[in-house]
């Protein structure tokens, strides 16, 4: 790191966990973000102003004037740009330093596996079942750690699939495919505009302690998050010997958002 990198990454320098070590390892780092809306914005955000060395960003959608209420990396003047575009502006005006990658596409399975494949960490900040399953099966293929979040009227989730551990259970564990799960869509129930601040930070802070190498976060854990109460909860994930994905449904209890 050269004098302007140790002055940017000062104060996580400065933190026993992470180190001049720590930091190089982000520096070193690639993160694949799928989702730039709601989740993907914060998530983006502190990554690239974290030090993490390349991002890939992949979302197929324009900013819509309704997005701006909480996809808080668009602009008012950044309506019916793609979001990849505008967010690759947004993110090297918080830190030159870093490659941002736009991609403006809905990836499909082969796609994603090669997406998957040249990252170190994959971030789901999608909306939509369809994409969360074929993210988590390209990351169980590839072996990658898988990021989580979800959000929606005002309950959130952050979980992480950690696919390195042979033990990990994964999305599909939690959410089988075939159980018909109801399907619940901002455009149509509302979302609370911090909490999608509030669970795509979260994400960031996971996918940023898995590229350092800490151990201590979310791996096999889900956190729900409850933005009226403010009540927050941890239950342990377990592999499930009959998932259609990985093999490998909880044994502890469940939490359905919706």
């Amino acid at each position: 790191m050269d004098d302007q990198q140790l002055l940017r990454y000062g104060r996580h320098i400065l933190l026993s966990e992470i180190g001049i070590a720590g930091q190089q390892h982000l520096l070193d780092a690639t993160a694949l973000i799928i989702g730039l809306g709601g989740l993907g914005s914060p998530a983006a955000l502190y990554l690239a102003a974290s030090g993490v060395g390349q991002l890939t960003l992949c979302d197929h959608d324009t900013v819509d004037f309704s997005n701006l209420q909480r996809q808080i990396i668009h602009r008012t003047s950044s309506v019916g740009q793609l979001k990849v575009a505008s967010a690759q502006a947004a993110l090297r005006d918080i830190n030159p330093e870093i490659e941002c990658i736009a991609l403006p596409v809905r990836a499909d399975a082969a796609q994603l596996d090669e997406l998957v494949a040249g990252a170190d960490v994959v971030l789901d900040c999608s909306d939509n079942f369809a994409t969360r399953y074929a993210v988590n099966r390209a990351c169980l293929e590839q072996r990658k750690p898988l990021v989580s979040g979800a959000a929606i009227q005002f309950d959130g989730q952050v979980s992480v699939f950690d696919f390195r551990r042979e033990s990990a259970p994964c999305y599909n564990c939690l959410f089988p495919e075939d159980s018909q799960a109801a399907e619940l869509r901002c455009a149509t129930t509302g979302v609370f505009a911090p909490l999608v601040g509030i669970i795509g930070s979260l994400q960031a802070a996971e996918a940023l302690k898995l590229l350092m190498g800490i151990d201590r976060g979310l791996s096999g854990k889900l956190l729900t998050v409850n933005a009226l109460d403010m009540h927050i909860m941890r239950s342990t994930l377990n592999k499930d010997p009959a998932c259609s994905a990985c093999g490998g449904s909880l044994v502890e209890a469940v939490f359905q958002i919706g």
